[in-house]
């Protein structure tokens, strides 16, 4: 059994809460993997994909918006605004985020935020990335 347990947890739910071999973080300076005894260490996550492995050589996948990842004493705590599995993302519910966004850049008078749409397009390109694999 491993002795390293992830927990990935939004305002609302823990979404994983598990053991694992290795968890593989989307940091906001890139990626970066922890195994069991690895130094404390806390980070700020970008949106992205949180890949981990279990002890069986299964991979999985979560969906991560934005957050931490605090990693001490063997156990990774990713506390995020929010977090799907993979197999829970509904890819119709995406696609229209992503029109949503688009159409919403393509409006260039000042009504817009275009940093909140470009945000809002991030997160529905990495949810498709994930539902189409």
């Amino acid at each position: 059994m491993s002795e390293l347990t992830l927990e990935v947890v939004t305002p609302d739910r823990t979404v994983v809460s598990t053991p694992v071999a290795v968890a593989v973080c989307p940091g906001m300076a890139g990626e970066f993997a922890v195994l069991k005894n690895h130094i404390s260490l806390l980070s700020a996550l970008k949106v992205g994909v949180l890949r981990y492995r279990t002890e069986s050589r299964e991979e999985q996948k979560v969906f991560v918006n934005q957050g931490f990842a605090d990693v001490n004493n063997n156990v990774v705590t990713v506390l995020v605004e929010s977090a799907e599995l993979a197999e829970d993302i509904d890819a119709a519910r995406a696609e229209a985020a992503k029109r949503r966004a688009e159409e919403r850049l393509a409006d260039k008078s000042d009504n817009i935020d275009h940093a909140r749409a470009q945000a809002a397009l991030n997160r529905a390109l990495v949810r498709l990335s994930l539902a189409r694999h």
